[in-house]
């Protein structure tokens, strides 16, 4: 796969939580989209989810244990 097209500026950070290993994702919050990539890969595709399913995964993430 290759990069996704009309990310090049976008903020992205990660989590506070990440750890040092470097597993782990980046977001960047878009104008009604929230973008998410792979941290060790950050050239490479995104995963582009609506506000309100990133959302719903961010509240299901934060019950796991």
């Amino acid at each position: 796969m290759t990069s996704t097209p009309g990310l090049e500026a976008a903020a992205w950070r990660k989590s506070s939580y990440s750890g040092q290993g470097g597993d782990c994702i980046e977001v960047a919050g878009l104008t009604t989209r929230t973008a998410v990539r792979d941290s060790k890969n950050p050239t490479g595709p995104a995963l582009v989810l609506s506000d309100r399913a990133w959302a719903a995964f961010v509240a299901e993430a934060k019950r796991l244990p």
